[in-house]
């Protein structure tokens, strides 16, 4: 018996390991990530935060990976995974377990309450989704619903690609058939398909409306959204599932789980307003689009889809709101360093309208999607278009801000080259407008925005990660080891765990005289496991240390050592007694000795 990741399982087979004998991580992370050789590892840039420097390292021969980069992350292929999908252990667990043929035993039952709640949650927006697809086709409720489809243009095949469904005009009609299903109502309450009144009594959410099931990438209905189909209906036009254990605003993207392969093949993901934006162009071949839930592309939207592609068309509404969704998209978009463009209609006022307007019309708009930054400044020109100075002012004010956060230099320049020329303007008074506008948002930024400056990566524990991680990565360890221990010994480390994975290291070398990673991995207390797995990766990194003498790193680490004990003995309190004197003379001798032998090497 034993236990991973919450679950218990029986029996003398590891499953994790069996998936890791069968799942190579090297080939399943290069599924989701371009990896570049490294020595015996390879490298990436991290898929887990923005970087340009890749900072994510794979090592085939232990199978597990490491960030050195901001997020700090690390595991195995299960692990990635969780990561990846933002999934429970189990669910990855489950999800490897089929892809490599490896049955999990019957142990798998036992408590892991996140997964069982998550579990219990989505089986019931299952069953949810179930019901209002049954009223949609099935009954005579949901007639209306089949008429605005239709109406809408929308196929009954589209429709049930979608599971799309209609919810009865009723207070409790779905709190019923869940009650029946014995689901209680607080879980209904949690989960966003009830409201609890003033006076304590709950009532079904979504009433008299066409309802849209939303999924996360992996096609689980994670939540719904309702739309009222009386043009009259003073409520709301969309009523969507608030905050729950599964749904989650800013991370939900319609449509993604139908548009993520076609996303991949295209290199570009066109965004829109609603789910009909998504699912009309979808029903007419246009596989690439998802929509934003209500009017803002927020940064964990564009996390997501940064996975799948570098290219962001955005397609939004002509109205304001759409307009400021826009130029708030390419504020977080610039963030992550995408490719940003933008499609207007002038014969429709969104996607699904232009679509279903003309076909024609609006395949050649997809196709040909103008620079974000140029439509930008072809939008102000339009708005304030008088030739005088005034007019120009304010066009290079309501632009100039969207330049400024330009992050690439070459297109920046492109841009202030551009702005300048239609202003008749030098680049100069552009480039002086852009400097005076960030000393402005320094000089305004409230102190807790203040951008923190990095904390210098210490040279000591730097060399001393360096040094462990040549030690283990190196084709002889022991003798690598041997070298290295002539000048340093375990005490000389400044971190704890450090010393342990040293000292037990040489107690394998004393007691079997050779080096067996795997051998010695499984020997490590779970607390030592992953120091060790970010030691043994980290010299695969570029280091400025790459082409500095590993031994002078080694008296380096000796004079650090050295340091820190004259150090600890000064701050004694009190008079420093005799022993201590001498011990303090001898300290003082040897740090002159191995920083007059560090100077000849």
């Amino acid at each position: 018996m034993f236990k991973q990741g919450g679950i218990e399982y029986g029996g003398m087979e590891n499953p994790v390991d069996e998936i890791k004998k069968k799942i190579d991580i090297v080939d399943y992370i290069g599924n989701f990530v371009t990896l570049k050789k490294a020595g015996r590892n390879f490298k990436a840039c991290c898929p887990f935060h923005q970087e340009k420097t890749p900072s994510f390292v794979i090592s085939p021969e232990r199978q597990i990976w490491h960030c050195f980069g901001a997020c700090g992350e690390g595991g195995d292929i299960i692990r990635f995974l969780m990561k990846w999908e933002n999934i429970t252990f189990y669910e990855a667990l489950k999800e490897l377990a089929e892809k490599a043929g490896v049955k999990l035993a019957n142990g798998l039952g036992a408590e892991d309450r996140t997964w069982k709640k998550k579990e219990r949650y989505l089986t019931m927006n299952f069953l949810a989704t179930d019901f209002f697809e049954y009223i949609l086709h099935k009954t005579k409720f949901g007639k209306k619903g089949q008429e605005y489809l239709e109406k809408r243009a929308i196929k009954p095949a589209t429709a049930k690609k979608f599971q799309l469904g209609y919810a009865p005009n009723s207070w409790d009609s779905l709190r019923h058939f869940l009650k029946n299903k014995n689901y209680t109502e607080a879980e209904m309450l949690e989960n966003g398909l009830l409201v609890s009144s003033a006076k304590g009594s709950n009532y079904d959410r979504f009433r008299g409306r066409l309802v849209f099931p939303l999924k996360d990438s992996r096609g689980q209905v994670i939540g719904f959204s309702g739309r009222a189909l009386d043009e009259q209906d003073k409520s709301a036009k969309y009523i969507n599932t608030p905050e729950t254990p599964l749904y989650h605003k800013r991370e939900t993207l319609y449509g993604l789980d139908v548009a993520r392969e076609a996303i991949k093949k295209e290199k570009n993901v066109v965004i829109v307003e609603g789910e009909f934006d998504m699912i009309t162009p979808y029903q007419a071949g246009f596989g690439n689009f998802v929509a934003i839930k209500g009017s803002a592309l927020t940064f964990e939207q564009l996390t997501i889809l940064k996975r799948y592609t570098n290219r962001l068309v955005l397609a939004l509404d002509t109205d304001a709101a759409g307009e400021e969704a826009m130029r708030r998209g390419i504020t977080e978009a610039e963030r992550l360093d995408f490719e940003l463009e933008v499609v207007s209609f002038d014969f429709a006022k969104d996607p699904d309208e232009a679509v279903r307007t003309d076909p024609v019309k609006f395949t050649q708009a997809i196709k040909s999607p103008q620079p974000i930054y140029d439509f930008l400044i072809s939008k102000a020109q339009k708005k304030y278009a008088a030739d005088d100075p005034f007019s120009k002012k304010k066009v290079g004010d309501e632009v100039a801000p969207f330049i400024g956060r330009i992050q690439n230099p070459i297109v920046q320049s492109h841009y202030v080259k551009k702005l300048a020329n239609l202003l008749e303007v030098d680049e100069s008074s552009i480039t002086n407008l852009l400097f005076r506008l960030k000393r402005q948002k320094k000089q305004t930024a409230p102190v807790y925005l203040a951008k923190q400056k990095a904390v210098p990566f210490e040279r000591e524990l730097l060399i001393q990660k360096y040094i462990l991680s040549v030690i283990f990565q190196s084709e002889d360890p022991m003798a690598m080891a041997e070298k290295l221990f002539l000048v340093i010994s375990p005490g000389d480390f400044s971190i704890i765990s450090y010393q342990k994975i040293c000292v037990l290291f040489m107690e394998l070398y004393r007691n079997e005289g050779k080096f067996n990673l795997d051998q010695f991995t499984s020997s490590l207390s779970q607390p030592l496991r992953p120091v060790f797995d970010e030691l043994y990766l980290f010299a695969s990194m570029d280091h400025n240390l790459n082409k500095e003498k590993i031994d002078k790193l080694a008296y380096e680490i000796k004079i650090y050592a050295l340091k820190r004990q004259i150090k600890e003995l000064l701050s004694s309190e009190g008079e420093i007694p005799a022993n201590k004197a001498g011990l303090l003379s001898t300290l003082s001798n040897q740090l002159k000795q191995v920083e007059k032998t560090m100077i000849t090497l």
